[in-house]
């Protein structure tokens, strides 16, 4: 069960993949317009009523990019989701009582957990940040940072009442639905809460507890790496292009952020690739092709380049790539994952969007694509990140359970 944009979804049907194929049935419970994503995957689909990007493109999500960053924008969001959470208690208990483990990803935690143990299923927590209280930064969700030990805890601490605070409704009406209390039964265990990076790119804390695993990724399933036509011939008529991407984010003014995107690639003489996403991006000329949506895992190994907003799954991609980055930050984990970037060499500085301009973005990527160092480090990165097999805790822990 999962909730959020594709990258919240997309390494979900890897690991619903290893799953099946391991023998079990799985069955993917995420919002309807993903359900393509499991196609081939050997997987069933429960679909959520919430459509992600209708509710950024409405009124109300719109209002998001005049929140500024950080707390003012969480507070917002938190309330824009309070208000959505309820909706999805209906298909969340469906899928649950034909089932006999629920893996909740951080998104659906609070909510599934509850189900969970109304229904006495085990379940297991699968998120793709590091979300409990650490001494040893600050909270992804808040851009990462560190607000020294015991402030970073405290404010781990703060984000997470903040996420419960999302589902109190919904929790106190399913608790409802489901009768008398039968938790802490056999049945109702809590397997281990199993984080879907690398520990090569975030250490585990030293001050989590033994129940909090890091497992490596869990690469996106994807039936059909192939590119498609337009897109290989502009790759095989010139030097390797950058790409560039902001995923599921959203901005103001798409037209003005594209048009300063491709000014300052073509002041660094660099061919660009450029992904539409969910904002909207677009660029034209011969050295230019915008794209909708294709395999990262087939497109990235051919970049020069990956400037993109850092979300969970895009920058597992870019690393999985072995290709240099720039991060260009949008809002919430996308900050910590940009800083890491940065921290482990594989690019050379963050051009956040809020404070995004021509002449940053055409220095950054200059030093990435022309500083072989960058490079090198990824690669190496790109080799440790490919040996590890993130699925193989998953599954131990869902037999451990009784899957």
């Amino acid at each position: 069960m999962t909730a959020g944009s594709r990258g919240d979804v997309a390494p979900y049907t890897g690991l619903g993949h290893a799953l099946s194929r391991a023998g079990h049935e799985v069955t993917l419970v995420t919002h309807g317009r993903f359900e393509q994503l499991v196609a081939g995957a050997g997987m069933r689909f429960h679909a959520l009523p919430i459509d992600p990007l209708a509710e950024l493109e409405s009124e109300r999500g719109r209002g998001l990019h005049r929140s500024g960053s950080g707390v003012g924008k969480l507070v917002r969001v938190v309330g824009m989701a309070r208000s959505l959470a309820g909706t999805m208690t209906d298909d969340m208990l469906a899928a649950a009582r034909s089932s006999d483990l629920l893996l909740l990803a951080g998104s659906t935690a609070p909510l599934g957990h509850t189900i969970a143990e109304g229904l006495s299923l085990p379940s297991i927590e699968l998120p793709l940040q590091p979300l409990a209280p650490t001494r040893e930064f600050a909270p992804p969700m808040l851009g990462g940072g560190s607000w020294g030990g015991l402030g970073n805890r405290v404010a781990a601490h703060g984000v997470n009442l903040a996420i419960e605070r999302v589902f109190s409704a919904a929790v106190q009406d399913a608790r409802a639905r489901l009768g008398p209390a039968r938790t802490r039964t056999r049945g109702a265990r809590r397997g281990p809460v199993l984080h879907g990076f690398s520990t090569l790119v975030v250490p585990r804390p030293h001050d989590w507890g033994p129940q909090l695993r890091v497992t490596g990724y869990w690469w996106p399933y994807v039936g059909d790496a192939r590119l498609p036509p337009e897109l290989l011939d502009f790759l095989d008529a010139g030097e390797p292009p950058v790409f560039v991407g902001l995923g599921s984010a959203t901005v103001p003014d798409p037209a003005r952020l594209s048009a300063t995107v491709v000014r300052a690639l073509r002041a660094a003489g660099l061919r660009a690739v450029i992904q539409r996403g969910w904002g909207g991006l677009e660029g034209a000329g011969d050295d230019v092709l915008t794209i909708g949506e294709v395999p990262h895992c087939a497109l990235f190994p051919r970049m020069a380049a990956v400037i993109h907003h850092c979300g969970a799954g895009t920058t597992a991609a870019g690393l999985r790539a072995g290709v240099p980055a720039v991060p260009m930050p949008v809002q919430f984990d996308e900050g910590f994952w940009a800083a890491r970037l940065v921290g482990l060499g594989v690019a050379p500085a963050v051009v956040p969007l809020r404070r995004f301009t021509a002449e940053a973005l055409t220095a950054a990527v200059r030093r990435a694509t022309e500083d072989p160092s960058y490079g090198r480090r990824a690669r190496a990165l790109a080799e440790g990140l490919r040996a590890e097999d993130g699925m193989a805790p998953v599954l131990d822990a869902v037999n451990g359970l009784g899957g």
